[in-house]
C-alpha cells in the first residue's frame, strides 16, 4: 500500500472564470507519507501541462519538496509525458507508435487521420515504428499518474483530482485508490479504480470519475482570505487480491 499526498497551490482566484481556469502558474508539490513493501511504484509529474489545464505530480525527483517513492530513480516524469504525447490528439501514445524519417512520432490512430504525412514536418511517414518509445511505454507497468484539473460542471467551476494507471484497463482494475481533501472539520473522500492511461484525461474528466471539489468548498478548505487555492489532497493506493474460493476481488489488507 502507498500513502500519497499532494499540495495544489494557486496564488490568486480573484477575477473572472477565465483567470480561475488558467492553471499554468499553479505551484505543485507532492510528497510521500509512507510506503509499505509492494511492487507498486508511484509516478507523478511535478509541472503542470501547458496545454491541458491539468497538473500532474512527480515523486521521482526531490524538487519542490517532492520525495522519491519508488525503489529506483527514474527520469523526470514531465519529459516522459511529453515524449509519449501524440502531437495530433495530445493523448498518450501506446504501441504501435509510428515515426517519420526525421524522428517525429504520433499514435497509430492519428497516422490514418493525417493521410500518412507527418504533422510536424509533412514528410511521408511510411511504416517506421519507434521501438525506443514503445519500450519506454512498456516499462511503465506499475506506475500511476495523479491529475488535477479545473473545469466547469454545468455553470459551476470545480476542481477534480483522479488517478490513471500506466497500462491497460484490465491491469488498472487490479488496483484501488482513495483520495481525500478537507479542513476545518470537513472532509471529502473519493474511492475508486484507477483509469487506464489509454483513457485521455478529458475522457476521465467528462465522466466525473474522480474527487470533485466545488469552488466554494475548495476555498473553504484552503482557509485564509478565501482568495488563494491551497489544497492538500491525500490518499492511498492498494492492490486488489483475487479470492480463489469466492471468485471476487477483496482488498489486499496484508500489503
Amino acid at each position: 500500500m502507498i500513502l500519497i499526498s499532494g499540495y495544489f497551490i494557486y496564488p490568486s482566484l480573484v477575477g473572472g472564470l477565465g483567470d480561475w481556469m488558467d492553471l499554468d502558474n499553479i505551484e505543485c508539490v507532492s510528497s510521500s507519507d509512507g510506503m509499505d513493501e509492494d511492487e507498486i511504484q508511484q509516478h507523478h509529474t511535478l509541472n503542470p501541462h501547458p496545454h491541458h489545464h491539468h497538473s500532474d505530480f512527480s515523486s521521482t525527483k526531490p524538487r519542490n519538496g517532492a520525495t522519491n517513492l519508488g525503489p529506483t530513480a527514474i527520469a523526470p516524469a514531465t519529459s516522459v509525458h511529453e515524449l509519449l504525447e501524440c502531437p495530433v490528439c495530445t493523448n498518450s501514445m501506446y504501441p504501435p507508435i509510428h515515426q517519420c524519417h526525421n524522428g517525429h512520432t504520433l499514435c497509430s490512430t492519428c497516422k490514418t487521420r493525417v493521410h500518412n504525412r507527418c504533422p510536424t514536418c509533412r514528410q511521408e511517414l511510411g511504416d517506421i515504428r519507434c521501438l525506443a518509445l514503445e519500450k519506454v511505454f512498456h516499462c511503465f507497468g506499475q506506475y500511476f499518474c495523479l491529475h488535477f484539473e479545473a473545469f466547469q460542471l454545468g455553470m459551476a467551476p470545480v476542481y477534480m483530482a483522479f488517478l490513471r494507471f500506466m497500462g491497460d484497463e484490465n491491469e488498472a482494475r487490479n488496483y484501488s485508490y482513495s483520495l481525500e481533501v478537507g479542513a476545518n472539520g470537513r472532509k471529502l473522500i473519493w474511492e475508486g479504480t484507477p483509469r487506464s492511461i489509454r483513457d485521455s484525461h478529458r475522457k476521465v474528466r467528462d465522466s466525473h470519475d474522480g474527487l470533485i471539489i466545488q469552488r466554494n468548498m475548495a476555498l473553504f478548505f484552503s482557509g485564509g482570505d478565501r482568495k488563494e487555492l491551497k489544497l492538500r489532497v491525500t490518499g492511498r493506493i492498494w492492490k486488489e487480491q483475487q479470492n480463489p474460493d469466492a471468485g471476487v476481488c477483496i482488498p489486499n489488507l496484508c500489503s
